[in-house]
């Protein structure tokens, strides 16, 4: 399907975790008429225990989301985000994920509760889950072991040979196929590889609409590794995995850092089994990736983070040279 042009420019980016957030918190400040899909398979912590007990898709990347796209007084936006830290039940849960939990009782419908939620924040654009049922993440491991459960596989000690979705043929939600098929640009990422971003692409209605685009795909690729997930992986081992799983080359940029992470800040990861990703430029231009390097890294208090109002502008300046060369 050819995109529907807005003058703003469609952008969707898919992913979830705190890649998503960061990066959404600076899009949303650009001339950009902004789609969030956001995966459904997280099963641990206040999510996991709500997808459980109310037998809902889980809340938490969705909350995040909402809350980086939101257009509130900070107080609101921290009481969304606050988490009971207490000796009995509610202790752990984030009080946004049981807010998003009763629109959806509410309204009888997740989707429909999120939309609801979202005029509430005064979200900028549209947050969609991927689907519109909790997805059961599994990984097959390299020994041929299988691993269930999103929050399980990067702690299996193994070494990921390929993640999947149970069940097979869970339906995307209508809304986010459509979004795809009228976006003028689709971002993929930054997030953990296999428990944020593949879940989302393996849910075939979405994976398929992807490929199909004729939209520009940009894909943000992580600054560091993830043990349990893509230890040692340089950039181009990132894509591949994509590619693997999507059995297509389907991106047309990828967006990398060349600025060096300071010594100090590495260390810190060292505990983590983390490091900078290697941007192996030749094997990029041989996948036929268009390479675009810049300073796109803030560290805070130890954390490395993408420079989300650094992404944004560059993500917004590749729309409007690819729309305008047209």
């Amino acid at each position: 399907m050819t995109p529907k042009h807005s003058k703003q420019g469609k952008v969707v980016v898919i992913g979830g975790g705190t890649g998503l957030s960061v990066l959404l918190r600076g899009l949303k400040n650009q001339p950009l008429d902004l789609t969030a899909i956001v995966t459904v398979a997280d099963d641990g912590g206040s999510s996991g225990r709500i997808r459980a007990d109310l037998n809902i898709p889980p809340p938490g990347d969705i909350r995040n989301v909402l809350a980086a796209l939101s257009d509130v007084e900070p107080l609101v936006e921290e009481m969304f985000q606050y988490r009971f830290v207490s000796k009995n039940e509610l202790s752990g849960h984030a009080l946004g994920n049981l807010i998003i939990a009763a629109m959806t009782s509410i309204t009888g419908d997740f989707a429909h509760g999120i939309q609801e939620m979202s005029k509430v924040l005064n979200v900028r654009g549209q947050v969609l889950p991927s689907a519109n049922q909790s997805i059961l993440l599994s990984a097959e491991m390299e020994d041929g072991s299988i691993i269930k459960g999103e929050s399980k596989i990067p702690f299996s000690g193994k070494k990921i040979s390929r993640v999947f979705l149970s069940p097979e043929h869970v339906k995307a939600l209508p809304k986010a196929v459509e979004a795809i098929q009228e976006a003028d640009m689709i971002v993929i990422g930054p997030g953990s590889l296999y428990t944020s971003i593949l879940p989302n692409l393996l849910v075939k209605e979405i994976g398929k609409a992807v490929i199909a685009s004729t939209a520009p795909k940009v894909y943000i690729c992580n600054l560091m590794t993830q043990a349990g997930e893509t230890l040692s992986y340089t950039a181009a081992d990132h894509i591949n995995a994509l590619y693997k799983h999507m059995g297509d080359g389907f991106l047309d940029y990828v967006l990398v850092n060349n600025e060096e992470i300071p010594m100090e800040v590495k260390s810190l990861y060292d505990k983590e089994m983390a490091e900078p990703v290697r941007f192996d430029v030749d094997r990029l231009h041989s996948l036929g990736l268009e390479v675009v390097y810049d300073k796109i890294i803030t560290h805070h208090n130890g954390l490395i983070r993408h420079d989300t109002e650094r992404v944004a502008s560059i993500i917004s300046k590749l729309l409007h040279d690819k729309r305008t060369s047209l």
